[in-house]
């Protein structure tokens, strides 16, 4: 396993700026978010620009990308498109893996399988792995649905986020189902009441969370997304992060 950060720790700087600051806080690995509405790049340029869009990729300094996160809307005629699009880029950029969110609840079940498959079906043609991200008050909030999920959709994995399971939780939620399945990992600390709090405030078990992993034998990224609020030191938060899991590895 090894320390990375997301893009969106610096979503209120240009991306270049964000991976200057990762640099300095010296991170060697990058998640980029690829997200329409609220990511450095988007989906749409992804699709319409490729070249440029791998080269503002290889261009990222000491940052090694590792993973991308890809969000768009699935209603739009291009959504898939787009998703083929990001896929060809982390084939062009070496990245294996992409991270997709769940359906809103209410969505019937079938049809969130049937776009899960298509987005499998489409990744792997260039390799890629397609990691379906834990969150709250989406279909992927259960953990037991999202680890059916993955048995429903062969090659489907999860981009696990335990602060989803923490959050809002009435007792402790089991994660050992989605273990196997995990191929990528998103880590802040988290309390009951608040989905992000400052390091050592919240209930996050990090080393337990290290030993379940390895006893599933994952070795990519613990990766930190924390996102930028004005009552906190974003730089020291990040530090105490990336130091915190450095040392458990």
């Amino acid at each position: 396993m090894f320390v990375a950060a997301t893009s969106r720790c610096f979503s209120d700087l240009s991306m270049s700026d964000a991976i200057s600051r990762l640099v300095d806080l010296e991170f060697t690995a990058i998640e980029i978010m690829i997200h329409e509405s609220d990511g450095h790049l988007k989906p749409s340029a992804v699709s319409e620009n490729l070249n440029s869009v791998c080269k503002i990729c290889r261009k990222t300094q000491r940052l090694t990308p590792v993973a991308y996160s890809f969000d768009a809307d699935s209603a739009n005629p291009a959504y898939y498109e787009q998703f083929a699009a990001c896929c060809t880029l982390a084939k062009a950029t070496k990245v294996v893996g992409i991270s997709v969110r769940s359906a809103e609840l209410g969505t019937p079940f079938n049809a969130e399988i049937e776009r899960l498959r298509d987005l499998v079906a489409i990744s792997l043609k260039d390799g890629v792995r397609v990691g379906l991200v834990t969150e709250i008050g989406r279909m992927s909030g259960d953990p037991e649905t999202a680890a059916v999920f993955c048995d429903n959709v062969p090659g489907l994995g999860i981009t696990l986020d335990p602060s989803h399971y923490i959050c809002g939780q009435k007792g402790e939620v089991d994660l050992e189902p989605l273990l196997k399945h995990t191929i990528h990992v998103r880590l802040r600390d988290t309390s009951k009441d608040e989905l992000q709090v400052r390091i050592g405030q919240g209930l996050v078990e990090y080393g337990r969370l290290v030993s379940q992993l390895r006893k599933h034998k994952y070795n990519r990224a613990l990766c930190v997304d924390i996102a930028p609020t004005d009552d906190t030191d974003q730089v020291a938060e990040l530090r105490k992060m990336r130091l915190l899991l450095e040392s458990l590895l």
